[in-house]
């Protein structure tokens, strides 16, 4: 399995059989220009972790040209359906699992907001547990740190969490070290950082802070590929 990463929090899952798309935010994100076009993606699933515009992104277009199925909440896969005619979806709320033939998702909670670029309620925002090919990837969404982390740290055994560390709009460097030690995870991938300048932080800071509590860390450059 590898992972490719377009920069923000949009990230690639390619398996022999499935490609996964998390939170398509490629139209307007400026560390996924010239990297990749939509027309080179064709995921057959797609999951959202809430209903921001650099989050929700591309999907309608991604979901429709390529029949994907997507995962998200409720709300989300509600207005999929009534406002751009997809029907293809699996609406979720936290703490619930879904298996499919390729894997199994689990929805979490995130401590964040969610709201459409026009204004509509997104549901509750979230994150999702994939299990897939034999690894655990955690893809956190947008959030601050919460206590709940501690059980998901308990209940799942994380290869990979892929956590926001940009500040302002979720936890920052040192809030994250805090998630670490409750999830547990063997790796985490930061995201959400140095995108937009009030995200903007020191990211061989973080991996140093990291490193000095051994927890391992990957950081990749936008259009990074990497095998899991």
């Amino acid at each position: 399995m590898t992972l490719r990463y377009f920069g923000h929090s949009t990230f690639e899952l390619a398996t022999e059989t499935k490609n996964i798309l998390v939170d398509p935010f490629i139209t307007g994100n400026p560390m996924a220009k010239g990297k990749v076009d939509l027309d080179d993606l064709h995921p057959d699933v797609i999951l959202v972790t809430h209903a921001h515009g650099d989050h929700w992104g591309d999907t309608p277009e991604l979901a429709i040209k390529n029949n994907a199925l997507v995962i998200a909440n409720y709300e989300i896969v509600e207005y999929l359906n009534t406002k751009h005619g997809h029907s293809n979806a699996q609406p979720m709320n936290a703490g619930g699992s879904c298996q499919f033939d390729w894997g199994r998702v689990t929805q979490t909670w995130a401590r964040h907001s969610s709201s459409f670029p026009d204004g509509t309620y997104g549901g509750n925002p979230g994150g999702f547990i994939i299990e897939i090919d034999g690894k655990c990837i955690y893809a956190m969404g947008d959030t601050s740190t919460f206590a709940e982390m501690e059980w998901i740290g308990t209940d799942f055994s994380i290869d990979y969490a892929v956590i926001p560390i940009g500040d302002c709009f979720t936890m920052g460097p040192k809030e994250s070290l805090r998630a670490a030690k409750m999830l547990n995870a063997k790796v985490l991938i930061p995201v959400h950082f140095n995108t937009f300048p009030a995200i903007q932080i020191d990211i061989d800071a973080w991996e140093k802070l990291m490193q000095d509590h051994d927890q391992a860390t990957l950081v990749l450059n936008p259009g990074a590929l990497v095998e899991l």
